[in-house]
């Protein structure tokens, strides 16, 4: 019997093994689905989509305000149309992190004159980091903004690559920015329908 003890002893540890192993692999694989649930939560919670943003702003709907919060001389260079502007930048080349009570000001006013409607913010690009950096600031205080999906940069210099093919031929980048201190607002230059299809073509739509 002593000569099996051996044997048996590796057998257990071999089960043991297996079955810690098993364990880890299925709690590891709840761990996995439980932090993409809560990535792809975040991302719907925190994320604006720039087509439906295009879409509203054609459509002229009135639930949201979008803030360019780059500095006030590039939104006075050119901006998304119908934005306002809350600069966490003094310059280009400078930010004004430190401003924190006025930009915090800034935000608390015009939620104060926009009650219900979405504050939506953007800067550079989809890699730029002052939104998020805002964003989670501005959680301090209660304030809970989203963020848009693509920055000006994409916005104004790579609309085919956010926007549908078949609408590539139908829309104008030049109709969706616009250039001064004021927002502007959105005049469907390009002769377009509500609906995003041409108006000599609406039957191709």
């Amino acid at each position: 019997m002593k000569k099996y003890i051996p044997i048996i002893t590796s057998v257990v540890a071999a089960l043991l093994i297996s079955v810690t192993t098993v364990g880890i692999y299925h709690f590891t694989q709840q761990q996995e689905s439980s932090l993409r649930q809560q990535y792809y939560r975040s991302e719907v919670a925190t994320l604006e989509s720039p087509h439906g943003m295009r879409k509203a702003i054609q459509q002229q709907k009135n639930d949201f305000i979008l803030v360019d919060v780059r500095s006030a001389q590039e939104y006075e260079q050119e901006h998304i149309v119908g934005a306002v502007n809350i600069p966490v930048y003094r310059d280009p080349d400078t930010s004004a992190y430190d401003e924190e009570d006025r930009i915090v000001a800034e935000f608390q006013e015009l939620i104060r004159n926009n009650p219900k409607k979405k504050i939506i913010i953007y800067c550079y690009s989809s890699s730029c980091m002052s939104g998020r950096k805002i964003a989670n600031m501005l959680t301090n205080y209660g304030i809970y903004v989203k963020e848009l999906g693509i920055g000006w940069n994409e916005w104004r210099y790579d609309w085919n690559m956010w926007n549908y093919p078949h609408e590539w031929e139908i829309t104008d980048v030049e109709d969706y920015v616009y250039s001064g201190s004021e927002p502007g607002s959105y005049n469907n230059l390009s002769g377009l329908s509500e609906s995003g299809c041409s108006l000599s073509k609406s039957f191709e739509c």
